[in-house]
């Protein structure tokens, strides 16, 4: 199997099961409503493990155009493949969002709240402050980054070994520093499903917050970046 399936295929798992959990506790009439934060922070975390799991004998489980960028600009994955990965990343995500919303259409069609139903899909912050916002993304992205890049294998990515540790890392970061954003920490984890919010036929659903579209895709980059400067700065001592 190609690495492009890899991508596309370990994302979407991630997206079933994080987006599956952000339904199952926001949505109306759903088994897990109002279950809360720890439940999200843990269903993302299980979806990170899974999809490290299923890709990583494949394509090495970046599954996050911000992974991507770091590896290349830490000489450990080609730049010629970037694009590849990053296509992959971004389908698999809106692959993924279309299938969560397939498992819970009868609960998109019965829940009023417009917030909730987009929050299914993508992130938003609890205080709207731009800036900040994408310093917050930032810092969150930059520590998984520094994580992954310790834990990868060089021109490759994250073995399946790392499934289990990457998984713990994210479920840190969603109860540590997920509060004020909602740690998209990957642009394609944000966009893809932005954009099937968009597209889907979803009854009574606001608009998809285009305006604070940027900050998850922004904030991971530079985070991505500042942790691959690091990392090289400290191999290099």
């Amino acid at each position: 199997m190609s690495p492009f399936f890899g991508e596309f295929f370990g994302t979407a798992i991630i997206l079933i099961l994080g987006g599956g959990v952000c339904a199952n506790v926001s949505l109306d009439k759903t088994l897990g409503n109002k279950s809360g934060w720890i439940v999200i922070t843990f269903g993302w975390a299980i979806g990170v493990f899974t999809g490290v799991l299923l890709a990583a004998p494949i394509s090495g489980a970046h599954l996050n155009p911000a992974i991507t960028v770091a590896l290349v600009i830490s000489h450990k994955f080609p730049v010629s493949l970037m694009p590849l990965y990053i296509l992959a990343q971004m389908l698999g995500a809106m692959f993924g969002a279309g299938m969560v919303w397939l498992a819970y259409k009868k609960h998109f069609d019965e829940t009023a709240d417009q917030n909730a139903k987009l929050g299914v899909f993508c992130t938003s912050p609890r205080i709207r402050s731009y800036w900040y916002n994408v310093l917050t993304e930032m810092i969150g992205t930059h520590m998984l980054v520094m994580a992954v890049l310790y834990m990868a294998v060089p021109e490759v990515g994250l073995g399946a070994l790392n499934a289990l540790p990457v998984a713990l890392v994210v479920l840190g970061l969603g109860l540590s520093l997920g509060g004020p954003t909602g740690y998209a920490i990957n642009p394609a984890r944000d966009l893809g499903p932005r954009i099937m919010h968009y597209f889907l036929p979803i009854p009574n659903k606001r608009d998809s917050d285009w305006k604070y579209a940027w900050v998850p895709v922004l904030g991971p980059l530079l985070g991505a970046l500042s942790a691959s400067i690091m990392f090289l700065v400290f191999k290099s001592i």
